[in-house]
Order: C-alpha cells, then sequence, then structure tokens
C-alpha cells in the first residue's frame, strides 16, 4: 500500500511542486515580510513655537529611529489631514508658549496625535513617545546627576529581539502542518475519483493498514521538507539554533503523523478533490490564530485558550521555540512529544474508523 501511494506521488508532477516548492516559498515571503519590530513611522510635526527647544524636541523623536518626519505641516488643519490621508501615522504639535513654559519651569504639555487604526504602530508610538517625554522631563530635573533608580535589563534568548527569531521558527510549523494535511486530503479523494475505493476496501487489507499505507510516503516527505525549512531557518534568516535539533525532530514526528491523519480524515469526508483542500484549509486556520503562533496563549479568553491547547501546532510551536530560541533538551520537552503522541494516535483511529464506511 505504501508503495502504491509512492508511486502515484512520484508519477504527479503537482503533487511534488505543492509538496516542495510552495512551502519554502511561502517561508521566504512570510519569513522576510513579518516584521514587530515598528521603525521609521510618518510623522506630521505642526511646530508652533519655532525654537531652538522646540526643533530639540522633534529632533528627540527623530533620534529613536522610531520616528520619521514626513509632513511639516503649516497649521492644524493640514495636520489633520495629513492623518486622515494617511501620509502620516501620528502627528506632534507643539504649541506656541511651550518653550516659555519649559524655560520658567512650569509643566510644558505637547500634543501627540497617534493613528489608532494600526494597533501595533500605535502602541510603538505610545511607548517611544512616553520614553522620550520621560528622559526629556529628567534631564531637566535631574541634569547631570545620575538616576537615583535605574534599571538594567537583560533580554534572554533573542537579545536582539529580531522578529525573524520568533516567528521563523513558528512559521516553520505551520508550513509543515499546511503540506502535510494537503497532501493526504487528496489521498482518499483520488480514490473515489477514479473509481478505486472500492476495490481498495476489497483487498485484505485492513483499513488501518490502509491509512498506514496511505500515511507513510508523505510522512518522509513531510519530515524532509520540516529538514528543509530547517535549513533555510539557519542559512537564510540567520536563526541559530541552540538546542538539538535531533530533539525537536523526535517531538516533530508525532505532529507530522497526527496531521497526515487529519487529511486523510478530511479526504474521508470530503466527496471532491476541490471540497477536500477546502476543508484541509479550513483546518489551518485555527491552528494559526489559537496556537501561539501569532498571539500569546495566555491573552487569549478561557475558552479559547482550552481550545488552543487541543490543537497539535501549538504543542509543536511551544516546542521548537524551545528547542531553537531557549536551548530546551528532552527532559523539558518530553511532555510535548507525550501529547502529540496521544494526538496522533487518536486522529489515526478516526480515520481508520472512518475509512470502511467511506468506501461502502
Amino acid at each position: 500500500m505504501a508503495r502504491k501511494e509512492l508511486l502515484h506521488v512520484l508519477r504527479d508532477p503537482t503533487t511534488l511542486f505543492v509538496a516542495l516548492f510552495i512551502p519554502v516559498l511561502q517561508l521566504v515571503l512570510l519569513g522576510y515580510a513579518i516584521d514587530t519590530n515598528v521603525r521609521h513611522i510618518r510623522t506630521a510635526v505642526l511646530d508652533e513655537a519655532r525654537t531652538q527647544e522646540s526643533r530639540a524636541l522633534v529632533r528627540s523623536f527623530e533620534n529613536t529611529g522610531d520616528f520619521d518626519v514626513a509632513v511639516l505641516a503649516a497649521d492644524e488643519e493640514e495636520l489633520h489631514r495629513a492623518l486622515v490621508s494617511g501620509r502620516a501615522r501620528v502627528g506632534i504639535r507643539i504649541p506656541e508658549d511651550w518653550s516659555r513654559r519649559l524655560l520658567s519651569g512650569d509643566p510644558a504639555p505637547f500634543l501627540l496625535l497617534v493613528d489608532g487604526s494600526e494597533s501595533a504602530v500605535a502602541g510603538q508610538a505610545l511607548g517611544t513617545a512616553n520614553a522620550v517625554a520621560l528622559r526629556e522631563s529628567l534631564a531637566r530635573l535631574l541634569g547631570d546627576r545620575p538616576l537615583p533608580v535605574e534599571v538594567r535589563p537583560r533580554v534572554l534568548f533573542n537579545p536582539d529581539t529580531r522578529s525573524a527569531n520568533f516567528f521563523v521558527p513558528g512559521l516553520m510549523v505551520v508550513l509543515t502542518q499546511i503540506m502535510a494535511v494537503m497532501l493526504t486530503a487528496t489521498s482518499v479523494v483520488r480514490e473515489k475519483e477514479q473509481g478505486t475505493l472500492e476495490q481498495l476496501a476489497m483487498t485484505p487489507a485492513r483499513p488501518g493498514e490502509i491509512v498506514a499505507g496511505k500515511a507513510i510516503p508523505y510522512l518522509f516527505l513531510a519530515v524532509g521538507e520540516f529538514c528543509a525549512i530547517a535549513a533555510i531557518m539557519v542559512g537564510v534568516f540567520r536563526v541559530p539554533i541552540h538546542g538539538s535539533f535531533g530533539t525537536l525532530l523526535l517531538v516533530a514526528l508525532p505532529f507530522v503523523t497526527a496531521m497526515l491523519a487529519v487529511g486523510l480524515l478530511v479526504s474521508t469526508l470530503a466527496a471532491t478533490r476541490e471540497g477536500a483542500m477546502q476543508m484541509a484549509m479550513g483546518t489551518v486556520i485555527p491552528s494559526i490564530f489559537l496556537s501561539g503562533y501569532v498571539f500569546p496563549l495566555d491573552s487569549m479568553p478561557a475558552p479559547f485558550r482550552a481550545l488552543g491547547y487541543c490543537l497539535p501546532t501549538t504543542w509543536l510551536i511551544d516546542a521548537s521555540r524551545g528547542v531553537i530560541l531557549r536551548g530546551a533538551g528532552w527532559a523539558e520537552l518530553w511532555p510535548n512529544a507525550a501529547v502529540l503522541s496521544g494526538m496522533a494516535a487518536l486522529v489515526l483511529l478516526l480515520a481508520a474508523l472512518r475509512f470502511p464506511r467511506s468506501a461502502a
């Protein structure tokens, strides 16, 4: 059965193209496109004071690297138009009496307008603006004296806070899932469309053996693709692996098995290849948004967090980031492997139980 399925794959160039090339292309595109380090925010400035102090304040914003002055507004209406049109994401309005109030020791507020339509940009702008205001205030109050309380942060595991180091290990898992599910999703459907499913059911092979035979060739293909994506991650995106890749591969094996079984289960439910592909993509979307790949699980409401822990993707993404970023080993990741093995066994059982009913 496995040899028969392998011949189908080798004789189908479309399947090989989808399996080998598309995930690599997606990795390169998404790996370069996804960047949570918001920089160079387009900024509009209305400097009504036009003094040395107000210009120094604007330079303080530019020196952070987070703000680029794109519009020098002449009045409040032009400042508003720049934000509405999208030419600027942040507006800074410095009032006419700002320098006088600053030099006299009075509070000297200025207006910061932030476009909230992009939450990541808004959050970064607010955080940096508050830091600039705090630094300027401390400089005025303390002069050259050191701060009485000083924090010395140390970022572990990803000291440069590179987005690629965080997203690419998770993206590797998501792409492997997409490939594994879509490869096997059309397996049984192909037998239905070719009229060979009834003949297959009449062979001496039991349903479990048929399911295993169909999954084994794709298992080797998916694991090979997982290793290729890991090589691209290290070679192209310069994401170092601090732990043992062999440990990660051991945890990934039951995950890939579970995803192949999900694809086989989908193929027993769908009547056409198009329906199988749609159902396969329907299983991928929740895994992207509920697995912790994009949003932290701890920030989700309890029901969605519980649902996230029921997804195999959640457990492998955690293991992937553990091995690649934190240098975790088998002692820390064996629970992930145990959960994934249980999930794989359950889905394989469901696919085997469903197969005879589909063939009937």
